[in-house]
């Protein structure tokens, strides 16, 4: 058998093994503090896994200027607004949310003198920082990539990190793609990417 014919075979032979574990990893739901797979058409509030790293999710006046930040309160008390999940692709009545997938991630119940979409945006890198934030409005790109996220398992069950990666919005191109983490600035708590990640659970607005 010459080699060219055995590489070929030996790759066949992995695509055939690979497939399936892939499909299954991204056909997992992603589950609530109650154990309970996420839907698209309910809301949930973002909160750190650990303490002491923040409390729920927010919206972050930087600037005193328009767009708004994505952040997170200093406090464990209960304030932050829900999010809404839209997945980029999914079957007809299927309304579960699914690991490793894009999605947009919205703030719901949001009053904001920000004439603008309330939706998660991949912004600039941040000199000053660092860092690429993460901002409100719509990315008015050819894909909308900047919209698109997608959360990732970890170790632990139920706890999850958020990354910026949309490769299903498009599959050609060539991201720099990044993990959602914090950044302190003068007493607020920025989320940023391309730092260390925060692992972070949600919680059902009703619950």
């Amino acid at each position: 058998m010459s080699m060219k014919l055995f590489a070929s075979l030996s790759l066949a032979l992995w695509l055939l093994v690979a497939t399936p574990t892939l499909s299954q990893s991204n056909n997992r739901y992603v589950m609530d503090t109650h154990g309970d797979p996420l839907e698209s058409d309910e809301e949930y509030f973002i909160r750190p896994a650990i303490t002491d790293n923040g409390g729920r999710f927010t919206l972050i006046n930087r600037n005193q200027s328009c767009p708004l930040h994505v952040g997170l309160e200093n406090t464990d008390l209960p304030q932050g607004y829900p999010v809404r999940f839209t997945p980029f692709a999914r079957e007809e009545d299927d309304d579960e949310v699914r690991v490793d997938r894009d999605l947009k991630v919205e703030f719901v119940e949001v009053s904001s003198t920000c004439v603008q979409s309330t939706a998660w945006k991949l912004g600039e890198n941040d000199t000053s920082i660092g860092r690429r934030v993460i901002v409100t409005g719509l990315d008015d790109g050819t894909h909308s990539a900047g919209n698109y996220f997608r959360i990732e398992e970890t170790q632990n069950a139920s706890i999850y990190n958020i990354r910026w990666c949309p490769t299903e919005v498009c599959p050609t191109c060539r991201f720099i793609c990044g993990t959602g983490g914090i950044v302190r600035e003068n007493g607020t708590i920025l989320f940023a990417l391309d730092g260390s990640a925060l692992p972070v659970v949600f919680q059902k607005k009703d619950d």
